[in-house]
């Protein structure tokens, strides 16, 4: 039994290694709330509660039930388009897309 406490906990150890690497730095997830703040949050909830402002557009803590973070970046660099005139077209930088992509995934966190 003693034995399997520090294999265990070297597991443990691994994973949790493994886990923080998944997520993005400080800066990074910054930088997407800042992006939010400026293009997003007069039609987009950018907080972990509440309503959006614009009933159509989904509180950004919600999006990753719906999309993967690569399938919600890629389409950010791409520009994303979706079905109702109110939502701006805005072709992202990688750097852009990476970091807003941070902060929603950090939202629904």
């Amino acid at each position: 039994m003693n034995r399997l406490i520090p294999s265990a906990l070297c597991l443990l150890a691994v994973l949790v290694g493994l886990s923080a690497g998944a997520y993005a730095n400080s800066s990074e997830i910054d930088l997407g709330r800042e992006l939010a703040e400026l293009n997003c949050a007069s039609c987009h909830n950018i907080e972990r509660t509440g309503d959006s402002p614009f009933d159509a557009a989904p509180p950004f803590r919600t999006i990753p039930e719906k999309y993967k973070p690569s399938e919600l970046e890629e389409a950010f660099v791409e520009g994303i388009v979706v079905g109702h005139p109110a939502m701006p077209e805005w072709q992202m930088t990688g750097e852009q897309a990476a970091a807003l992509t941070a902060f929603i995934a950090d939202l629904a966190r």
